[in-house]
């Protein structure tokens, strides 16, 4: 079957939120500002070119919120370095299946490609991936579908043909409006969230990729 597997990459691939909260700390320590709470379920999927001026409401001018963004990323890339990242339990055997099953796959996140790039390098999980689409390719974020089909033109499948794999609400409706199949991961959000969802159902509700492997992805077509 002519199937590609989209993944977002923070929360999906790697257990990310505790560097991210914490790059976030020092940046906001730095500037002297606090972090409101539920921070990362509110922003998770969104960009910090986004966050910064709309959520958090620290700045408009967009230079310095750029200036801020990077800032915060380098706070992240160093935590990274020096503690590692943890992966999201079962994924490397599934990106294996996907693999071996002749499925390509892809990373369409709203991470920056800097972030992307060391952790892919550290993980050593390039081999897995044959392209990847981030922040610096697209001029909207998630919930706009920009990313993932950016990621599906890259692998040469079309988007009706590719299932997204998400652990954000932004994620999801990106990847329904991109009108792909969706995989909702319960690492930021509990299985009962995705249950309880009015603007509709991802197509499968999972609480990590153990039990996953490739014909589960290539049954989802034959269900419908």
């Amino acid at each position: 079957m002519n199937i590609g597997a989209i993944f977002d990459w923070d929360g999906v691939v790697v257990n990310s939120e505790k560097a991210h909260l914490k790059s976030w700390e020092m940046l906001a320590e730095a500037h002297g500002h606090t972090i409101p709470a539920n921070f990362m379920a509110d922003t998770f999927g969104k960009r910090n070119l986004e966050i910064i001026p709309n959520i958090l409401k620290w700045t408009d001018d967009m230079k310095l919120v750029a200036e801020m963004s990077d800032e915060k990323e380098e706070y992240y890339r160093k935590i990274v370095a020096d503690e590692g990242l943890p992966l999201v339990d079962g994924i490397e055997k599934f990106l294996q299946s996907l693999q071996s099953a002749g499925i390509p796959c892809a990373i369409g996140s709203s991470t920056p490609r800097k972030n992307l790039e060391q952790a892919l390098d550290k993980l050593d999980f390039g081999k897995y991936f044959v392209a990847s689409a981030t922040m610096e390719d697209v001029s909207r974020g998630k919930p706009a579908p920009d990313v993932f089909l950016c990621a599906s033109e890259k692998i040469g499948v079309q988007p009706r043909r590719c299932i997204v794999f998400e652990d954000s609400e932004a994620g999801i409706d990106a990847g329904i409006s991109a009108k792909m199949k969706t995989v909702a991961v319960s690492t930021t959000f509990p299985s009962d969230f995705w249950e309880s969802r009015i603007k509709g159902f991802p197509d499968i509700i999972i609480e990590d990729f153990i039990p996953m492997d490739a014909s589960i992805i290539e049954g989802i077509w034959k269900k419908k």
